[in-house]
């Protein structure tokens, strides 16, 4: 039996085909290696993943129908599908939109088509997003909130998913949980989110810029808390009792709203340098505060996660130097 992961050489998933080896699971990757950010990071991933034993590799893309319908042969017999390659960036939604509809709705159904046909699979999981709520207020957000409100393409494609997996699940019966995640971090961490550029900038003597002039909240949560949920919740697919779809979300993240001002101090003081900070307004597309209500989760799975940023971010820049030999 297999596992078939998709974004197998993205941030979160590499993760995850680590920790599924580590449990003795044959794992089947699907990556295209695409050019967001420098494929030579998802190359490094992807090696340091090839090492082990029980691992196999597919260059392809998950709108390509063909190649993952190979994809999943190559797997048979499919015991479960891990579905994180999509077209992340709420920033760069504003300006290529089409890349966010091509992967993360052309794709999400090209992977529900390739579950439907595979017989006797137990559990899809799939990767949603924090920022489908939108420009809630209310906080923390719950999974009953109102998603209904998106303020980037990026939220509506993702929200887009979550409908298309209960649809599916709800149709062909095919056991499905999204998960909403919340501004995840660490090390093999991408170079387009926060942590790192952060990082990178104050390390090499350059301003950064800090949105809403500093006054944002995330709940930045760590790759390895991130890693136990996704592996609690893919041993827990929601049960089908032949009426309500089999199907079902989550948030993960760390349940703890944190100052951006103080996660960039504790680069800083990882760093042993201070940076020097441009304060601008907030971009379109974004939200000052987010955290998770992660209630259901640690009912349903008994997912708690365990690292604090003071003990997470040090952890980051570690690997930082360590990567690029600084």
């Amino acid at each position: 039996m297999s596992v078939l992961v998709t974004g197998a050489a993205g941030f979160i998933g590499s993760h995850v085909c680590q920790a599924l080896l580590a449990q003795g699971e044959q794992v089947h990757g699907v990556d295209n290696l695409n050019a967001y950010y420098d494929p030579a990071l998802k190359r490094a991933r992807l090696a340091r993943i090839e090492k082990r034993a029980g691992f196999t590799f597919h260059r392809a893309d998950i709108t390509d129908a063909e190649a993952m319908a190979a994809a999943a042969a190559a797997a048979k017999p499919l015991r479960a599908v891990v579905h994180f390659a999509a077209q992340a960036g709420v920033r760069h939604s504003v300006e290529h939109p089409m890349d966010y509809v091509r992967s993360n709705i052309a794709g999400q159904l090209v992977v529900l088509e390739m579950c439907r046909a595979a017989d006797g699979l137990e559990h899809l999981v799939y990767a949603s997003s924090s920022s489908v709520y939108g420009g809630n207020t209310k906080q923390p957000f719950a999974i009953t909130d109102r998603v209904d409100t998106p303020i980037s393409l990026y939220a509506a494609t993702k929200r887009a998913g979550e409908l298309m997996g209960h649809t599916y699940a709800h149709l062909f019966r095919i056991p499905s949980t999204g998960l909403r995640f919340f501004t995840v971090y660490g090390p093999w961490g991408r170079p387009d989110m926060a942590t790192y550029i952060f990082t990178k900038a104050i390390f090499e003597g350059r301003p950064i810029a800090v949105y809403n002039h500093g006054d944002m909240r995330r709940d930045f949560t760590y790759i390895d808390d991130i890693v136990d949920g996704v592996l609690r919740v893919l041993a827990r697919p929601p049960a089908d009792d032949g009426s309500n779809a089999p199907h079902r979300l989550y948030n993960i993240g760390n349940n703890t709203p944190e100052a951006l001002l103080r996660f960039i101090g504790l680069i800083e003081q990882a760093l042993g340098k201070t940076a020097e900070k441009i304060l601008l307004p907030i971009q379109p597309g974004d939200v000052p505060e987010n955290y998770a209500d992660i209630d259901d989760m640690r009912r349903d799975t008994g997912f708690v996660p365990r690292t604090a940023i003071d003990e997470g971010i040090p952890r980051f820049v570690e690997w930082y130097r360590e990567y690029h030999g600084t």
